[in-house]
Order: C-alpha cells, then structure tokens, then sequence
C-alpha cells in the first residue's frame, strides 16, 4: 500500500474534464458533476487482501507505534460537541454535523494520525439516506413539528466517515462460583387455624469453577465520542467483508472524523466488550437453575486489530438549546437516533384522553342502567 497518499481531496481530478471528483455511493467509481465520466477506483487483489490484514496489538504498541504510516489531517474541534472533523480549506466557515454549532476555518489545527487500514465506501445515497431519515421520522410520535421541518432541508444529512478500531483475541478464563438447582418442597402452615399444605422452591447451592474458552473476531469499537454509544452500536452490523483499502478517494465529498479514543483505550473497551460475552459463557458452563460468579480470570492472548473507517449519514438540530443526532448506517440504512419530545402535543393527548374517559363516564352515568 502507499503510504504517501495525500489527504488533500482538491488534487483527485477527472481524467476527462480536470474537475474535481466526487465519490458516487454504492460504485467503484467518481463521478465527475461537470462532464459525467465514471473515474473508476482500482482495486486489485493484493490490496483487497491488505484491507483485511490483522495487526499484532502488542507488537504494534511496543515497537511499531512511532513508525506507523500516518496522515496529515486539517481538523476543526467543535467547542459545542467536542468532535473532530476534516473541513475544507476552501470554506470559511460551517456547522458542525454532529451537533449543528458554528465552526470557523480559523480554529483549524493540523494533526497527524495513524492511517486507517480499511474503510467501507458509502453504499447508500444521500438521497435514499435522506428518505430513510425522514420515513424514521414520520414514525415518531410527539415529535415537534421543527424536527420535521428540518427533515426536509437535505443539506442537513452529511455524509461522514467514523473512526473504529476492530479487535481480535483468543481468550481462556478459569472462574470460580456457586450454582443453583431448584427443588420444590411441601411446607406446612396455619391459616385460620386450619393446617394447610403448600410447595415452595428452594435453591440446593455448590461451589464450581471451571474454564471457557472463546476466539473473537472484530470486536467493533468506536474510535469517536462525538455520537452517543448506544445509537452508534445499534447502527451494527456492517459487512466488513467488503472493507477495501483505505484511499482518499472514497472521502472525496466527504467529511471525515479523527480518532478521540486512541489504540490502546480502544483495547481497554474491547476487553470489557468480550468481558460481558465471557460472563454468559461462564453462566452457561456453571449450568443449573441459578449462577453466582465470584471471580473471572481471563488471558487475552494472540490479540490483533485493525483501524477502519465506517460510512454514517448524519443530521444534526439543536431544539430548545440542546442537540440532537440522527444517524443512518452509510451501507444498510439502519437509522437510530434522538428525539426531542413536543411536550405542548403530550399534554394535548392526555387531555384528550381525560376527556374522553371523562366522557364515557358521563355517558354511562346518564343513560346507563
């Protein structure tokens, strides 16, 4: 792979006319706005197999962290939401996608990063991302009508691509705890001074350990906290079968956001990640009716990863001095998000409700029999 590829997008030119490219979603190709030429992307083999090679982790932080490729980036930190996005040296000034805040060139600051491996290339357009957002927004009930209105103003949808670190381990754990078998036994009591029978359960416990096993393979995390977590991991899946090698020319047309969460905290929440799946297996492996796990010791060994760059349609609002996000998944459309609540609708509908109870106890008083 070149690891000189600039990051400049102004120099990614039309091989017939010389104007700039821009990426077309779900092609191989840019698509030039001035004469039509498809510019295509190419991509062989070789390169397609790199945007899938596994990096050792532990080697990597140790030895190879100083001297990674990297890449130049012109970045603006948002004093509203704290993201990091790429922005145009050309533009004045902007709003940011994540939150909708003033953002002016002159903040911009230069920094240097560790060069994404892979990346997925838009698939959805903006036109469908914008009609999947707003048939998600036609769903939402007490939404304000602002929100709606701003559904409809397509320069509001930006495409960017979010950083992830994907992580691989082979994983043993040897735990320790108790486990639970139900059995049912007749219990004698008074009631009104009779003596009656009844069955209750009641829990035999046994101390176990034992030893799981499990391999993870891309352990998705993150690399921004500029989106809420939740949202964000419920955009999942994505196809990284079809990650290609990173290029800038998938970015051109697009924004692009810097890693907040390095390498090494990356690790830190995959650990918790494969934690949480270990617990079940444990839970599973005790058996029983009930499980109580007293200790957890796991080796995460073999640990690999890789730096990516997943494609997020994004549209941001503020209402009442408070942003809200809205995201669609740049290749299967999933869309999650917040909302806002019109609260003047919500108590409008209650009152309604009251009435119309209110009504039909009436009704029932007066002519009922």
């Amino acid at each position: 792979m070149n690891n000189n590829k600039s990051s400049n997008q102004d120099e990614i030119a039309c091989v017939q006319c010389g104007a700039n490219l821009t990426f077309a979603p779900g092609t191989d190709s840019l698509k030039c706005e001035f004469c039509g030429a498809l510019n295509t992307i190419e991509v062989d083999e070789h390169e397609r197999a790199e945007a899938h090679q596994e990096i050792d982790f532990h080697d990597f932080v140790n030895n190879q962290m100083d001297i990674a490729p990297k890449i130049e980036i012109l970045t603006i930190k948002c004093d509203g939401c704290g993201a990091e996005t790429t922005f145009d040296p050309n533009v004045i000034s902007d709003s940011c996608d994540f939150c909708d805040s003033p953002l002016t060139s002159k903040e911009g600051h230069k920094s240097s990063i560790i060069q994404p491996k892979g990346m997925l290339p838009f698939k959805i357009k903006d036109k469908e991302g914008l009609e999947l957002y707003q048939n998600w927004l036609k769903k939402l009930w007490f939404a304000p009508n602002k929100l709606k209105q701003y559904a409809r103003q397509s320069e509001k949808l930006a495409g960017i691509y979010i950083p992830y670190w994907t992580f691989d381990s082979k994983t043993n754990t040897n735990y320790t705890g108790e486990r639970g078998d139900d059995y049912e036994e007749t219990e004698r009591y008074t009631e009104n001074g009779e003596s009656k029978e009844r069955s209750v359960t009641k829990t035999r416990w046994s101390n176990v350990r034992g030893r799981v096993s499990r391999d993870f393979d891309d352990i998705l995390i993150p690399a921004s906290n500029s989106l809420p977590i939740k949202y964000v991991e419920r955009l999942e899946p994505w196809d990284l079968n079809n990650l290609v090698p990173y290029d800038t020319k998938y970015l051109s047309g697009f924004k692009s956001e810097s890693y907040q969460k390095g390498l090494e905290d990356g690790f830190v929440a995959a650990r918790d990640k494969m934690k949480d799946i270990i617990r079940e297996d444990v839970r599973r492996d005790i058996g029983g009716d009930r499980q109580t796990i007293d200790s957890m010791d796991t080796d995460f060994d073999a640990v690999t990863f890789k730096h990516i760059l997943l494609p997020i349609w994004i549209s941001a609002y503020r209402y009442n001095q408070k942003a809200y996000r809205f995201m669609v998944n740049g290749r299967t459309g999933e869309v999650q998000g917040e909302r806002p609540y019109s609260w003047i609708k919500i108590a409008l509908f209650v009152l309604m409700i009251i009435a119309i109870i209110a009504t039909v106890y009436y009704l029932n008083e007066t002519y009922g029999g």
